[in-house]
């Protein structure tokens, strides 16, 4: 048997695009490198999926993440932004343009 639990949620979401009225005001980080290599790719495409047009991930990745930044690219615009180059991290600011753009 299933048990449903009743959750009250504000009527009208808040910025962040949820109803918990948290929002972060930095632009979050991702360290990739904590995340099995099976499904490192498909962790950053969920956290991508999360941010809307105009806001921005930090990914820290163990090296250049070109054919993960060609991935994204080919899902939305995007502009990258390398922060560190190596050797030994790689931390790349993605900003999700508008589509419209």
């Amino acid at each position: 048997m299933t048990n449903f639990v009743h959750l009250e949620t504000p009527s009208t979401p808040k910025a962040g695009g949820c109803a918990c009225g948290a929002h972060d005001e930095e632009v979050p980080a991702l360290d990739v490198r904590q995340i099995p290599h099976a499904i490192r790719h498909a962790a950053v495409f969920g956290a991508f999926d999360a941010i809307r047009p105009g806001n921005a991930l930090v990914i820290v990745a163990p090296h250049a993440p070109v054919p993960l930044l060609n991935q994204l690219a080919s899902r939305a615009l995007i502009a990258c932004e390398y922060l560190v180059e190596g050797p030994t991290e790689w931390h790349v600011k993605i900003t999700r343009l508008d589509d419209e753009a």
